[in-house]
Formats: C-alpha cells, sequence, structure tokens
C-alpha cells in the first residue's frame, strides 16, 4: 500500500566531508532517515532522502545553504522476498502509471522492507494500491532432471 512521503534531494558538491557534513547535522538533530539514495555526477552528487519528520528535516536542510528541492513521492512497505517489487511493479503497469525512479531501504524490523517510488500519477498509485488487485502472474518454471540426462 503507497503512502505519500516527502523527498528532498540535496545537491551536493564532489569534494571530501560534503556528505559528512550533512549527515552529521541530520543525527545533530535527531532527524530519522527513513530511506535514502546517493547518485553521482561529474559536477555534483545527489542525496536523495526520505526523513520520518519532513519540516524538521526542511529547516535543518535550509539552515545548512545547500541546493535542494522537495518532490512527493510514494513510500510502500513491502515484504523483503523475491518478487516484493515486481509485484508492484507489475501493479503500476497493469494501470498505465510510469515509475520515474525508484530505490528500497535493504530490510527493516519484522522482515519488512520500505520502497520509495517517483511516479507520474500519484493519486491513481494511491488508489490502484488500495485495491486487492493482483500483481504479477507466477511464472511456472519446468527444470530437467539432470540426473535423467545420463541415461
Amino acid at each position: 500500500m503507497f503512502t505519500p512521503a516527502t523527498q528532498f534531494s540535496v545537491f551536493l558538491v564532489n569534494k571530501p566531508g560534503i556528505l559528512s557534513k550533512v549527515c552529521d547535522a541530520l543525527a545533530e538533530q535527531k532527524i530519522n532517515v527513513v530511506a535514502l539514495t546517493l547518485m553521482d555526477s561529474v559536477e555534483h552528487g545527489v542525496f536523495r532522502l526520505v526523513p520520518a519528520n519532513p519540516p524538521k528535516a526542511r529547516a535543518l536542510l535550509k539552515s545548512l545553504n545547500l541546493p535542494m528541492t522537495e518532490t512527493e513521492v510514494l513510500s510502500a512497505e513491502m515484504p523483503n522476498r523475491p518478487g516484493a517489487m515486481a509485484d508492484l511493479c507489475a501493479r503500476l503497469n497493469s494501470e498505465h502509471i510510469s515509475i520515474k525512479y525508484a530505490y528500497v531501504t535493504s530490510g527493516a524490523t519484522g522482515g519488512r522492507t520500505t520502497g520509495i517510488f517517483k511516479v507520474d500519477n500519484t493519486k491513481k498509485a494511491i488508489r490502484i494500491s488500495n485495491s486487492k488487485r493482483p500483481g504479477r502472474k507466477e511464472k511456472k518454471v519446468v527444470r530437467k532432471n539432470r540426473a535423467i540426462r545420463g541415461r
């Protein structure tokens, strides 16, 4: 099930210590980060984070005087198992919702993981995620018995 979330994209100059400065400030203010990703380009890195407390994170990030943007994304708690992401993507695809980008946590307590999705139609994605429609269909894998091959 999708829930709306606030994501901040902070643009960091590619110099030693810049990411550390942001992470230290988040830690000092006790701002928990639900999910994050860091991407590199020639000019700068893009540090995307979804905080547990967006207003507090917004104030802190503004005080650091770093260029940033704020975006509405969708958060989804998923089982931490093979195919969980495929199921969610299939549900969005079946309704012609385009996924612009996505990233997931490596796992949370209780065997769950959190996925962050930027889609082209957030309202429709939330609506269909609350329905009971199935995701992708399981494919049957037929394996030949290798022991028989040698006979």
